[in-house]
């Protein structure tokens, strides 16, 4: 079983940065890839980012691209998203997630075997 916690969600003016965390229990976490995705109310949970286990591959939702870096630290258990640029439409619940069998499709929800809580992010405009 792995738990995994997110934090540094907040309220944050349009423009503005955050930068998510999201510590995992256990000691593989090295092993696993990552994700981030988000949900705002009303619509489904959607793809944000994935980084590799091996820290060398990362991938974004286009939404986020150029304004969004996933990157982790392994000897801190700690997969980070650092958001730039905030927008309104960035406005959301923000789940980590960590996939154990290092599937194929990093976007794909059923990827992922493990979620944290989320943490929330409101953009104010």
């Amino acid at each position: 079983q792995v738990q995994l916690v997110e934090s540094g969600g907040g309220l944050v003016q349009a423009g503005g940065s955050l930068r998510l965390s999201c510590t995992a229990s256990g000691r593989s976490f090295r092993s696993y890839d990552m994700g981030w995705f988000r949900q705002a109310p009303g619509k489904e949970r959607e793809f944000v980012a994935c980084i590799r286990w091996s820290g060398l591959n990362t991938y974004y939702a286009d939404a986020v691209k150029g304004r969004f870096t996933i990157s982790r630290d392994n000897a801190k258990n700690t997969v980070y998203l650092k958001m730039n640029e905030l927008t309104p439409e960035d406005t959301a619940n923000y789940y980590c997630a960590a996939d154990v069998d290092r599937g194929e499709t990093v976007t794909a929800l059923g990827k992922y075997d493990y979620w944290g809580q989320g943490t929330q992010l409101t953009v104010s405009s």
